[in-house]
């Protein structure tokens, strides 16, 4: 219980630290406005930006693994790099502390979910205001994304083909089968399937990931490395090194993904095509 009561008062005083940081690059941007482009002809100020920092909550009928996006650019000079640099650090702090609570105290998390927006009276009345119910701890760690130097341009494209395949054996996949309803047509046929193959063979269990924005980064420079570009996620708005205030070159994409593939599937795809355990989304090797 010590342990319980030790790393939550630890989780709290993260969690006040992340707001803390937050609320400082808030204040900074108020007094010193950068220049700023958002997805969909969205007008950048001070408010979407606050939304975006301090948008740490679940909506109603809200996905447990999805998070929501906020997707721009913003021109960056040295100080407002600095602020960004002192939320990131919070947030891997609070992340690490969150890891341990997650392996030493998992029964914590639902209080922590509850109780840690009551540490902000203006947090909490969002919270109520707007008929939220608890944290979505993903979105309080993410990293604010930053480019590694000056940028020439930006390239900004949906990416919707992503998914995770994760490998099962055979009694793995028998033993969530049996942890379902065996009762059920469905899944006595998916067990005399599964029957019906070398307990060796290697099954995949592939999650269709959420489309996601991607970004190309074009630096003026060459990186110490070499590198003259690179590729990076944005859930959150990309902050550009610039003294000048200036942002670099970019497109403009739709502001939500298409509906449909936008890559060729690949034709050395190892998998075949319809799923060989369709209620655990398992497929097998071809």
């Amino acid at each position: 219980m010590e342990l319980q009561y030790h790393l939550l008062a630890r989780l709290e005083h993260d969690f006040d630290h992340v707001i803390e940081t937050c609320e400082a690059l808030i204040g900074h941007v108020e007094h010193m406005p950068p220049k700023g482009w958002i997805l969909g002809g969205i007008p950048f100020d001070i408010a979407w930006l606050r939304h975006a920092l301090l948008d740490f909550w679940y909506q109603d009928g809200q996905d447990g693994r999805a998070t929501r996006n906020y997707i721009g650019l913003i021109a960056a000079d040295s100080t407002l790099l600095a602020y960004v640099a002192d939320i990131n650090h919070a947030k891997q702090t609070f992340a690490a502390t969150l890891a341990e609570i997650r392996q030493d105290a998992p029964s914590l998390l639902p209080e922590i979910k509850a109780v840690l927006p009551f540490r902000h009276p203006t947090l909490h009345d969002h919270l109520r205001g707007q008929g939220l119910a608890r944290l979505h701890l993903k979105q309080c760690w993410r990293h604010l994304p930053v480019a590694d130097a000056p940028l020439s341009r930006v390239r900004l494209a949906w990416y919707t083909s992503g998914r995770s395949i994760k490998r099962l054996s055979v009694r793995d996949a028998e033993r969530r089968l049996m942890e379902m309803d065996t009762e059920s047509p469905h899944i006595r046929i998916q067990l005399r399937h599964l029957a019906d193959i070398p307990d060796s063979e290697p099954l995949a269990q592939v999650q269709t990931q959420a489309p996601v924005m991607r970004a190309n980064l074009f630096f003026r420079e060459a990186l110490a490395d070499g590198r003259m570009r690179r590729a990076m996620n944005l859930p959150l708005p990309l902050f550009i090194p610039s003294e000048d205030g200036r942002l670099p070159s970019h497109n403009t994409p739709k502001a939500t993904p298409p509906s449909t593939r936008t890559r060729a599937q690949r034709a050395d795809t190892k998998l075949e095509d319809t799923p060989f355990l369709p209620s655990l989304r398992v497929y097998r090797y071809r």
